[in-house]
């Protein structure tokens, strides 16, 4: 299956003005926005798309009230999705809408939508650093640090479940639709690839009890690390509440900021993740604190050497 990876993810929320203040805080771009909600875009146009939690269009929510009502993936044609809805609809419902896209559900009842990608190409620089023993990416006069520079998300980059069964839930993404496991937390859950990209996850799960059952997080692509900073660093000094980094992940080397959100989970930056093709060996190792991030820093006030302590700035970041 030639999934190429997230193209939306659909939301039924309690308070739309807070969760479209916040997603465009973010830095996501409001398309087709009003009071009801609507789409909010990065730069290639994946997007979160968010309506009030009563609204007759979504589809159902999970028993758990998540506020997740859909995952829309991208596929690469219509072959790709004729190859779904006929694999899918050997023992469940395919639904045909009528902007040719497909819904049904996973074995766990999370509710999943494919489309020929609306996804745009688009062709930005990385980050550059200069490094000893290494050609400079900037040459001279040429100054990294720009305070006022416009940060915006690239791309939809993964999503993160709650599933009370693990191995069934895992199953049906690998055997059902292509995608392969890179790496695996013991004890919470594998990365899960799609066939259509090299990235080392679309989907995180973790095990929890049933009750707990929805998303987690779901994060989007910045430009690099000092991106990642500055935006964080933005979101901080705008109130909201980070949760956990900046920091660096082991799997998946995705640096990462997690902050609390609206939307019923916790939303991340990140940046700088692993590509793994078929010759990849997945990895497995317990799941710990220490397996889970190279290295984190607790977000502070600015301060200046001969000045007084600086201060939490935010609130302290959970650890897992």
């Amino acid at each position: 299956m030639n999934i190429l990876g997230l193209d939306a993810l659909v939301f039924g929320v309690d308070d739309v003005a807070a969760c479209s203040q916040y997603l465009t805080d973010y830095g996501l771009t409001p398309v087709d926005t009003s009071a009801a909600g609507g789409r909010f875009e990065a730069l290639d146009g994946s997007a979160i798309i968010i309506a009030h939690q009563d609204d007759a269009t979504l589809p159902p929510a999970l028993p758990t009230r998540s506020m997740l009502r859909k995952t829309v993936y991208g596929v690469a044609d219509a072959a790709t999705l004729e190859a779904i809805a006929a694999e899918l609809g050997k023992d469940r419902t395919v639904r045909r809408l009528a902007d040719g896209s497909l819904e049904s559900s996973d074995d766990s009842g999370f509710v999943l939508g494919f489309q020929v990608s609306v996804r745009r190409a688009i062709s930005l620089p990385a980050e550059a650093i200069n490094a000893p023993g290494a050609p400079a990416q900037r040459g001279p006069n040429v100054v990294a640090v720009d305070e006022q520079a416009v940060v915006q998300p690239r791309t939809l980059s993964h999503v993160v479940y709650f599933v009370p069964d693990l191995e069934q839930a895992e199953s049906f993404y690998t055997k059902r639709l292509g995608f392969r496991c890179t790496d695996r937390l013991l004890g919470a859950g594998p990365f899960l690839q799609p066939a259509g990209t090299l990235e080392h996850h679309t989907l995180f799960m973790i095990k929890t009890p049933a009750f707990m059952q929805g998303v987690e997080h779901f994060t989007f692509h910045l430009g690099g690390p000092s991106e990642l900073m500055l935006a964080g660093t933005r979101l901080v000094n705008q109130g909201y509440q980070s949760f956990w980094g900046p920091g660096r992940h082991k799997f998946g080397s995705n640096w990462f900021w997690y902050f609390n959100s609206p939307l019923g989970c916790h939303v991340e930056y990140d940046a700088d993740m692993d590509l793994h093709d078929a010759s990849w060996q997945p990895r497995s190792v317990p799941m710990s604190a220490d397996a889970s991030q190279l290295f984190l820093f607790h977000p502070r006030d600015k301060w200046a050497p001969g000045g007084p302590p600086p201060a939490a700035a935010g609130a302290a970041p959970a650890s897992h």
